[in-house]
């Protein structure tokens, strides 16, 4: 079992900056793949972000490319999301996810929530205009 805890939300003008975190409990957090996603009110969960074991491999929606970054430290069983030139429509809820399961980095198994096991409750981030 795996408990994932998100913070760092909060309110922030557009073109502004948000760092997010993601801590884990328990061990084994290095042999899994994380992931963040953001639920928008009345809309679906969408696919933001995903880093491998390694650290090294990751990907991200197209909508966040260039101005979001993933990452993760081990050593501290968290995962990080740093969120650059927001805008209004970054606004959600979001989540961290954790997979032991193993794809190609670009495989669409990442963009889809329920190939992950284990989320997070999620923390808000509100882009003001």
């Amino acid at each position: 079992q795996v408990q994932l805890v998100e913070s760092g939300g909060g309110l922030v003008q557009a073109g502004g900056s948000l760092r997010l975190s993601c801590a884990a409990s328990g061990r084994s957090f290095s042999t899994y793949t994380m992931g963040w996603f953001r639920q928008a009110p009345g809309k679906e969960r969408d696919f933001v972000a995903v880093i491998r074991q390694s650290g090294d491999i990751t990907n991200y929606a197209d909508s966040v490319k260039g101005r979001f970054t993933i990452s993760r430290d081990n050593a501290k069983n968290t995962v990080y999301l740093q969120m650059n030139r927001l805008k209004p429509e970054d606004t959600a809820v979001y989540y961290c996810a954790a997979t032991r399961n193993t794809y190609y980095i670009g495989s669409s198994a990442y963009t889809n929530g329920p190939t992950y096991d284990y989320w997070g409750q999620g923390t808000q981030v509100t882009v003001s205009s």
